[in-house]
């Protein structure tokens, strides 16, 4: 059966409910279950060395030694792998803006611009327009990955996918009877994360997230400037830690400090033309006084990422802001999508589409290398009230909850860029979805791990190089 194509806009609420039924015939619910690979599925360590292949060949060794703590951490580092198994399979045609790498340590709080934390997603390294139940797929196999970490039963991983696919279902659906605006500006601050929960807290989820949310108000800027810097008989400056933090006088010491120095200051003026005309007014309040590259991350190891300490009416008044490079989405292969003549603008774009309040110093910029290369860049201030989870802390019961408030989360992010009345129509009132999405992440779990053993065979195998850090 031919589906047929989106009826133009702006259609009715009833068009948008069929459109979305009749996706089904494209990709039914049950088709999502059970995941096997075609024996032709390329080999997964040559996903990962195609990747390590334009980045700072240096740190290369320390991302597969990260990506070999554990199955999950492997997962973290996986993207690419995942999106070259989810590109072939039957889409609904469904599309939203995607996270591109939505497992659950992607989900945090996080401050607002008015200084209230919220619950949203943070990375968007891999953003990119897709159909919804990709990122859907990827957050629930991540929950089955933490689960079988923490050692949980297979009963107790599934009822914590359960949870987050009929939270992600059941928020679609309310959204699908909102008005457009009420979408848009629907935001998860903390005040209301326990109305998102079918099930009330217990003591002690309750006690935990009070003392997460406590937390998170407490990494500010200005406690990352007091771990990250020292005093000198220069000023502040940012502290070596290699190789994880470099200041760049180590990294380039003499003339060739002063070249990058000169990049450096040239990609952060270029990056001021991409924000609003006020934003970049307090910018100039700034000075800029050391730069130093940062390893971050697990998927993210190897791409250039700079740490730019700024200062403003003296050295306590700090703003410090990171600097990643932003390489081609790992899902652009598979989605036939606009190419983008700017990633770190990409990047931008689909933060600033899917989440509901960005840093006030969200950019991106371009700059040509001293080797010569173009280089995309998005730039963000480096802590701001960031409260991350600890899914290797959790029992059972609390990862189930957490399940939930991610696929609520993320339906509500979907929402804002896709059409939740056509979601919500294509997911319709039973828990089919659930039963599929279930088996999906038993299985795609297995195949994660087995392409884990295969990373570590290649380490011993001298293929590549691990290096602990």
């Amino acid at each position: 059966m031919t589906l047929p194509s989106a009826p133009a806009y702006p259609p009715t609420v009833a068009e948008r409910a069929a459109y979305g039924r009749q996706a089904r015939a494209r990709a039914s619910r049950s088709c999502h279950g059970w995941f096997e690979t075609d024996p032709q599925r390329p080999d997964p360590v040559g996903v990962l060395e195609r990747q390590s292949a334009t980045r700072v060949q240096e740190l290369v060794p320390v991302r597969y030694s990260r990506m070999l703590e554990s199955p999950f951490r492997f997962y973290r580092g996986a993207a690419a792998i995942m999106a070259m198994d989810l590109g072939p399979l039957p889409g609904t045609g469904l599309t939203v803006q995607l996270c591109g790498d939505a497992h659950l340590l992607n989900f945090r709080l996080l401050a607002s611009p008015e200084r209230h934390l919220v619950f949203d997603i943070n990375d968007f390294d891999e953003t990119l327009a897709g159909p919804f139940e990709w990122d859907v797929k990827r957050l629930a196999a991540s929950l089955v990955i933490a689960a079988r970490a923490n050692g949980f039963s297979t009963g107790e991983q599934n009822r914590a996918v359960d949870a987050c696919v009929r939270a992600y279902r059941k928020r679609m659906r309310a959204f699908a009877g909102m008005g457009t605006l009420d979408v848009w500006y629907a935001q998860d601050d903390v005040g209301h994360l326990r109305a998102l929960l079918d099930a009330p807290m217990s003591r002690e989820a309750r006690r935990r997230t009070d003392r997460a949310t406590a937390k998170a108000r407490t990494r500010t800027h200005l406690q990352a400037f007091e771990q990250l810097t020292r005093a000198t008989a220069q000023g502040r400056r940012i502290a070596p830690d290699p190789p994880l933090i470099t200041p760049l006088r180590d990294l380039v010491p003499g003339t060739g400090e002063e070249a990058q120095a000169q990049e450096l200051g040239a990609l952060l003026d270029a990056y001021a033309h991409s924000l609003s005309s006020e934003r970049r007014h307090l910018l100039r309040r700034y000075r800029l006084v050391d730069v130093a590259r940062k390893v971050v991350g697990v998927g993210s190891v190897g791409t250039r990422c700079w740490i730019a300490l700024l200062l403003g009416r003296d050295d306590d008044d700090p703003l410090l802001l990171q600097a990643k490079e932003a390489q081609e989405s790992v899902l652009a292969p598979y989605t036939g999508g606009e190419p983008w003549d700017n990633q770190g603008r990409r990047v931008v774009a689909g933060q600033r589409l899917i989440q509901t309040s960005s840093d006030i110093f969200l950019g991106w910029t371009h700059t040509v290398g001293l080797d010569g290369r173009d280089r995309d860049f998005y730039i963000r201030q480096l802590r701001d009230w960031k409260g991350i989870a600890r899914p290797e802390t959790m029992d059972p019961a609390l990862l189930t909850q957490f399940g939930g408030l991610c696929g609520g989360s993320l339906a509500r992010a979907h929402a804002r860029s896709g059409d939740p009345v056509a979601i919500a129509a294509y997911l319709g009132g039973s828990a089919r979805f659930e039963r599929a999405l279930t088996e999906f992440a038993q299985s795609y779990a297995d195949r994660n791990e087995r392409d884990f053993e295969a990373l570590k065979a290649a380490v011993r195998s001298g293929r590549v190089t691990a290096e602990g850090v």
